[in-house]
């Protein structure tokens, strides 16, 4: 961390460090994008609290800490191909643009969708893709992820989600009631096998099947 870097910089590092978040290329990625370009306006001066933000449509952008926890759990490598669903403001998008080769994003509101296709490519990410879509229902020709990260609450994981997964693919999500308390759960892709882990208890807005008619 530079000296010149601002006071709540520096303690938005020190406490994912303190939380455990370890990884020295998530942390440096953590630090290089900025935060303050994915929140509302009127949030910008509290950006770096370790908090959720509402954001448009209803949506939040998820704490620091868990941003860094899930994009940590995936042991993200450069060569990899990643799926994320629930695409918001496209915070999480970016952390990960940094660290695979290419990304692609889904979401169901059109206004969250062409904000974030905006900030990411003001922000030089150019290997995200942002598609307006169906989480639950992905086309066809999307194909295979070697990783795949769920930013919503889903009751249970669909297998057609993790069939997308490549072979030693990991998708981690946050399962559980959609209003209420879920688990963050991780699959890791052995084969045909699917091996499950349950890592923390978190918070997410629900995962709901379509594209928003309206926003």
């Amino acid at each position: 961390m530079p000296p010149t870097a601002p006071p709540e910089k520096m303690m938005f590092q020190l406490t994912l460090r303190r939380r455990g978040i370890s990884d020295q290329a998530v942390l440096r990625t953590m630090e290089e994008v900025p935060r303050e370009e994915f929140v509302l306006p009127a949030d910008r001066a509290e950006a770096y609290r370790d908090s959720a933000m509402a954001i448009a449509c209803g949506q939040t952008i998820s704490q620091p800490f868990v941003v860094a926890y899930m994009t940590e759990q995936l042991k993200l490598q450069k060569n990899h191909r990643v799926l994320e669903i629930g695409t918001g403001s496209g915070y999480q998008a970016a952390i990960l643009s940094r660290l695979c080769a290419n990304v692609l994003t889904v979401e169901r509101f059109r206004t969250l969708a062409d904000k974030a296709r905006e900030r990411l490519e003001k922000l030089n990410c150019f290997n995200v893709e942002v598609m307006l879509g169906d989480g639950y229902a992905l086309p066809p020709g999307a194909g295979q992820f070697d990783r795949i990260i769920v930013t919503a609450a889903m009751d249970q994981i669909p297998q057609s989600l993790l069939d997308r997964l490549e072979p030693d693919g990991i998708l981690i999500a946050p399962v559980g009631p959609q209003h209420g308390v879920q688990t963050l759960v991780r699959v890791t892709r052995t084969g045909d096998h699917f091996d499950r882990k349950e890592l923390v208890d978190v918070r997410f807005v629900p995962a709901i099947p379509g594209i928003a008619r309206e926003l």
